[in-house]
């Protein structure tokens, strides 16, 4: 494979290219549900192809084939620099890579235990037991259990000599109970978002989906007749999982460069966020301090290098509530005279790398979440994702909670239902007063981060405390 990648990016310079690189992937996957007590999901798919990336005529060209063979290492090569060349007719401007340095190395996910090497009848056996406990109650007309397994090994190659090697193994799993009577339905979920982790199959003992299930299924009953949610503008508490997906979609994609600039609109559309904003603009208050941080253990986000060959690395995105930093490329960093931090990402061998959120992480505060509610006199605590939408420009927002409880004198009170709340981004985040600390804080993963025409679906992760937010409207319907 390392001969014939060479000889790639040896042929690519001969016919013209300025660079090169070369990503060869292998991609294998499982998945195992179980509904309503019956096995219904058993898949398992390996996928292994390459793709070669040039610059030739100052633009970009791309192409990949599912053959790492010699004949065919000469018809893509060739077919990527006719595009490259094609795409420079229309160009505006050359494309300029930020350095980087030389890298021959490799990483791989610590992993105790090979979640591909856990026997599909133990597996399959814990899915049947907790799915069993989720619908205990007659009002459980849905219950639903699974195990996600991924293993996606990779090869990098380039003109600047880099060689790396990677093998980023992701598992998790979860439960999803709905109850409906008298044409209502209610949903709980554990964990929220389909939780998963770049580890083995530890991550997913940990979840402990046996000891959660009960719960689970009985909370989706109880939200029946749960309070319906009031509207009004009131004191805000967001628990983890639900606060993960607001700076997923109000930050995260925000801060991707090539929508910033306007060159990626894609699925989700651009920024507010635009670059005369870069070291001025107040996005949050002072509490606010967001991380986007490819290093972290365990985070849907973390590898050893980016699909460029950039190291990973932690980068400072908000800083006392003041936006300073950007998620980048090699071709977008230099706009601003910057190195490239490690965020270009493709979805499998057959895309091409975009700017892709790694973890982008609210760092803890000072406070007990105890403390937290005992401190809030009057307010709702809102827990774990169930809708949402956001504007093109990552604006205005609405989310809606799963399952909510009214806080009245520092303490948690009735259960509510329908939880939702709506806001304007930099606004939302200025009227942040409080974080909770390294005890409450946690990663959370999303397995489905869409972006760009082909789309592509990539694993992103959110590390998370609870957070209060003050005068936010909650329960509008209209």
């Amino acid at each position: 494979m390392h001969n014939l990648v060479c000889k790639a990016l040896a042929l690519a310079r001969v016919k013209g290219a300025t660079f090169a690189e070369v990503r060869v992937v292998n991609r294998r996957s499982e998945i195992l549900k179980v509904k309503n007590g019956v096995p219904e999901v058993n898949t398992s798919n390996n996928s292994y192809g390459w793709g070669i990336r040039v610059i030739a005529d100052g633009a970009w060209g791309f192409a990949s084939s599912s053959r790492l063979e010699k004949q065919e290492i000469e018809r893509i090569t060739d077919r990527a620099l006719q595009i490259a060349r094609a795409s420079a007719t229309t160009k505006k401007e050359d494309v300029v890579l930020s350095p980087i340095e030389k890298i021959v190395g490799n990483y791989r996910t610590p992993v105790e235990k090979d979640p591909f090497d856990i026997p599909l009848e133990t597996r399959m056996n814990l899915l049947l037991q907790a799915e069993k406990l989720l619908r205990q109650e007659k009002e459980i007309r849905i219950s639903e259990a699974f195990i996600s397994l991924f293993k996606e090994k990779k090869f990098f190659a380039n003109t600047e000599g880099s060689r790396i090697e990677q093998e980023i193994t992701t598992c998790g799993g979860g439960l999803i109970a709905t109850a409906i009577k008298d044409g209502e339905i209610q949903v709980r979920s554990y964990p929220n978002q389909r939780d998963c982790s770049t580890a083995g199959y530890e991550f997913i003992e940990s979840l402990d989906l046996v000891g959660n299930a009960e719960r689970i299924g009985s909370e989706a009953v109880m939200l029946l007749s749960a309070l319906q949610c009031p509207s009004k503008v009131t004191t805000l508490i967001i628990n983890s999982s639900q606060l993960a997906l607001q700076l997923h979609e109000s930050c995260g994609h925000a801060v991707e460069l090539d929508r910033a600039l306007g060159t990626e609109a894609g699925y989700f559309g651009t920024s507010f966020l635009t670059p005369e904003k870069l070291g001025s603009f107040r996005y949050g208050s002072e509490m606010v301090n967001i991380v986007a941080d490819a290093t972290i253990p365990g985070g849907l986000g973390t590898f050893g290098f980016d699909d460029e060959g950039v190291r990973a690395q932690r980068t400072q995105i908000v800083k006392d509530g003041i936006f300073v930093d950007y998620l980048t490329s090699r071709d977008t960093a230099t706009r601003l005279n910057q190195e490239s931090n490690g965020a270009a990402r493709a979805d499998g061998w057959s895309k091409i790398p975009l700017i892709r959120m790694t973890n982008i992480n609210l760092e803890p505060g000072s406070w007990k979440f105890e403390d937290l509610i005992a401190d809030t006199n009057e307010g709702i605590y809102v827990e774990d994702s169930r809708s949402w939408s956001i504007d093109s420009k990552r604006f205005k927002f609405q989310f809606g909670s799963e399952i909510a409880w009214e806080i009245k004198g520092g303490k948690l009170g009735q259960m509510i239902k329908n939880p939702s709340y709506v806001g304007v981004t930099p606004l939302f985040w200025r009227s942040c007063d409080a974080v909770c600390d390294e005890s409450s804080w946690q990663m959370c993963g999303t397995m489905g981060c869409g972006k760009g025409e082909p789309m592509q679906i990539i694993q992103v992760g959110h590390g998370v405390a609870p957070a209060r937010f003050r005068k936010i409207e909650v329960g509008v319907t209209t």
